[in-house]
């Protein structure tokens, strides 16, 4: 059993002391159901061929089709892509939509590659793992260092490879190739409405909480942007490159465009420079990770002077630090719930394109929000009984999954037929 499976299983095992579920259905949502790894090659612009590793997991369908994103990054192993699709369950689960959890990914640094060879490695990815993709099987979305372009290359090799359309195939699409409006600013958007909805359970003020960004993609940017709106102070973003700290509040407009010149946030002038270390261990009313897993280990959890956490990269703390960070009175708003909007409107992208219809932003907007502030106070009924707004996600993503898996009889629900 790989580690980063292993500890997030952790958390599933926690939550089943609160939930009536059997053994063997816990036993059934330990591993992914399916994985593929494939070698997926590349001709490039001068004519040599490379060779690229890459995987999708299929974690469980007992909700319906599997769904989620594939990133295009040098760290992405196996064992990651089998933990996020084992993550996808649990937030699709969470916010009761009607999909299971899958991930895909490639190790490669885009960086090192033309577009036109990207493209090419997209378009390989689907010819490799063309058989487990369908609006009915296998929904895939981007992830990091992948987005709409790279959505519309994947939807039209399918296509090729098909004879027919399939728009619902994929989700993140451009708003042109049935993309649906209000994707690009969804996960932020959502973990937005996560904090509004959470802020009594997360111990924040009603007015000016102070906010401390570890990350600044797409998501945290427009996060970013809604929490200033509503009167909150992001003093301090930081990105792989540096960051900035501004204990007044940083004019995050400025910071975005800096970000968009000069490819790094502490390209800002006039503020406090600060790293990432130093940003997980400021004072603030609620520390916001939006990078990558792994950042608040247990020494982080022990320095920290942040009241509260909410995750909006998926597995920024790691198992061994939530017990430090629950006796020291941190709550923590996690992945599973707080970055749940990308999926929700993906979600809602597959329904368009299979009903033919298209909604409008201000439809999308309203229809996320709902949602979000759904899965909220499912989380909020439980989050007595469970200890921790964590353990509460889970127990309520359990319940839903075991629910599912024992109304389909033992015969398919532990695959003896």
């Amino acid at each position: 059993m790989s580690s980063t499976l292993a500890d997030a299983r952790k958390r599933l095992n926690a939550a089943a002391q609160h939930v009536d579920c059997p053994d063997e259905v816990l036993a059934r949502l330990e591993y992914p159901m399916e994985t593929l790894a494939a070698s997926i090659p590349v001709r490039r612009d001068d004519g040599s061929l490379t060779f690229f590793k890459g995987w999708r997991a299929r974690h469980s369908d007992l909700l319906g089709p599997t769904k989620g994103g594939i990133r295009f990054h040098p760290s992405v192993t196996m064992d990651e892509v089998m933990t996020l699709s084992f993550w996808m369950t649990m937030k699709c689960a969470v916010a009761d939509l009607p999909f299971g959890g899958g991930k895909g990914g490639v190790s490669v640094d885009t960086k090192d590659l033309s577009e036109m060879e990207v493209e090419r490695l997209a378009r390989g990815w689907v010819r490799a793992f063309s058989k487990m993709i369908g609006a009915d099987r296998d929904i895939p979305a981007p992830d990091m260092y992948t987005g709409p372009m790279t959505m519309a290359w994947m939807t039209d090799e399918l296509e090729i490879l098909r004879g027919r359309k399939e728009p619902g195939a994929f989700t993140g699409k451009p708003v042109s190739l049935g993309g649906s409006k209000g994707r690009d600013t969804a996960t932020g958007r959502g973990a937005y409405h996560t904090t509004r909805h959470l802020t009594k359970a997360l111990g924040l003020p009603d007015e000016g909480a102070t906010i401390a960004l570890h990350g600044f993609g797409n998501a945290a940017q427009a996060y970013a942007k809604l929490a200033t709106e509503d009167g909150m102070k992001i003093v301090a973003v930081s990105d792989s490159s540096g960051g900035v700290f501004n204990g007044d509040g940083l004019d995050i407009e400025a910071v975005i465009k800096a970000k968009e010149a000069e490819g790094s946030v502490s390209a800002h002038d006039g503020e406090e420079a600060i790293d990432g270390d130093a940003l997980l261990r400021a004072e603030v009313d609620l520390l916001v990770p939006a990078s990558i897993g792994g950042v608040i280990d247990e020494d982080v959890a022990k320095e920290t002077d942040a009241a509260a956490i909410l995750e909006i990269a998926n597995g920024p703390v790691v198992s061994d630090a939530d017990a430090i960070l629950k006796e020291r009175g941190i709550e923590v708003a996690p992945d599973i719930l707080a970055n749940g909007g990308g999926v929700i409107v993906s979600y809602f992208e597959w329904v368009q394109n299979r009903s033919g219809d298209v909604w409008s932003l201000d439809t999308v907007q309203e229809r996320l929000e709902q949602r979000i502030v759904a899965a909220c106070d499912a989380v909020l009924d439980r989050h007595e009984e469970a200890g921790s707004l964590r353990e509460a996600a889970y127990v309520v993503a359990l319940s839903r999954l075991s629910e599912a898996a024992q109304a389909r009889g033992t015969c398919r629900q532990f695959g003896e037929c």
